[in-house]
């Protein structure tokens, strides 16, 4: 990790042990969908440690407001923990103004890869691989209405309530998500 125009960052916590709680570490990305009409870009927020995609956006074009809307859905469906660390590439929209701001208004902490690691954010990968895999390379979209309505579909009605992961213990993210909680509610309490 690098500390990159003076963001908070956490040395290493990608890769170490700031996700073993729900809502301390958020990873983004963007990927693009193709249609007939040209791209349609989206933007996902995960939870590192559910593996519940918490938050999402999609837009015709690569304005910073891609990346704006989706980690603002995130902190209004799931209010993350004190210190949460949204986590990312270093892709010009994670450096806007706009951006940055949303994330202090949440009190959330930009954390961004260093250079030419694709390790560091490797969670994040790995979902937008998925939705690539399953919902977009298995379908030809005419419009962007389609592929947006496709993708809102996989996320909220397949990948978060029902598709398993094994490294969840096999659960559907939504239900480890609601185990996790009650633990931590639990330890919290002791």
């Amino acid at each position: 990790m690098r500390v990159h125009r003076g963001l908070s960052t956490t040395q290493g916590c990608p890769r170490s042990r700031c996700g073993v709680h729900p809502n301390r570490l958020w990873v983004a990305d963007i990927t693009y969908v193709p249609t007939w009409q040209g791209w349609l870009f989206l933007a996902a927020v995960v939870d590192a440690h559910t593996k519940v995609c918490v938050g999402w956006s999609m837009r015709d074009d690569l304005n910073p407001q891609i990346v704006v809307d989706a980690p603002g859905m995130a902190a209004t469906r799931k209010r993350p923990a004190p210190g949460c660390i949204h986590h990312s590439d270093q892709g010009g929209q994670y450096r806007s103004l706009a951006f940055g701001r949303t994330l202090r208004e949440s009190d959330v902490r930009q954390s961004m890869s260093s250079r030419g690691d694709a390790y560091d954010n490797a969670a994040a990968e790995s979902f937008m691989a998925t939705i690539k895999t399953e919902p977009i390379h298995r379908n030809s979209f005419k419009t962007r209405d389609e592929a947006s309505l496709a993708v809102f579909s996989y996320i909220e009605g397949f990948y978060n309530p029902v598709r398993r992961h094994s490294s969840v213990g096999y659960l559907a993210p939504l239900e480890f998500e609601k185990m996790a909680l009650a633990v931590s509610t639990e330890s919290e309490a002791v």
